[in-house]
């Protein structure tokens, strides 16, 4: 009777733990399924999903934070060819914060017919300014210092 009573505190301390660690796992499975660049479509934030933590980086004016999220095109821009060219354009969150994304056509590809009302996803790296901020890093890095971003558009990845 000893051995089985030990045997079935070993298996209750094991159930205990899985029990315990389940919700975790979960959640950081969860959270590494919308982070696939090459599932076109699939993994796209939902409307709004990031907009607080962007707000909290305005707010705390971040910089060189990695951001996920999404908006709508209100401005696009013509290209910064100063130093490395950017493709630039303005999105609006959900919650009405304006960005700036600055996406490095020397290293990606340039996100074709993207216009005014467009929906475009993003993963890239915040930096606070007066008007909003700016996401940039929506490429992979050559040099791998940096997690690698992307935009995405009509379900087509540029990275």
């Amino acid at each position: 009777m000893t051995k089985f009573c030990a045997a079935s505190r070993g298996t209750t301390a094991t159930l205990l733990l899985l029990t315990l660690a389940a919700p975790v796992l979960l959640v950081i499975l969860a959270g590494c399924a919308g982070s696939a660049p090459g599932d076109a479509g699939s993994g796209d934030p939902a409307p709004g999903e990031g907009d607080a933590a962007l707000a909290s980086a305005l707010k705390d004016q971040a910089h060189d934070l990695q951001v996920q999220g999404s908006g709508t095109v209100v401005k696009v821009l013509p290209d910064d060819i100063e130093g490395g060219r950017h493709q630039r354009f303005v999105i609006r969150l959900e919650s009405g914060q304006t960005l700036l994304v600055a996406h490095n056509i020397d290293v990606a590809p340039r996100v074709e017919g993207l216009g005014v009302g467009d929906s475009v996803a993003f993963n890239g790296v915040y930096e606070w300014n007066p008007e909003g901020g700016t996401i940039h890093w929506t490429h992979e890095d050559p040099n791998g210092d940096h997690a690698p971003g992307w935009l995405r558009l009509d379900g087509r990845t540029y990275q």
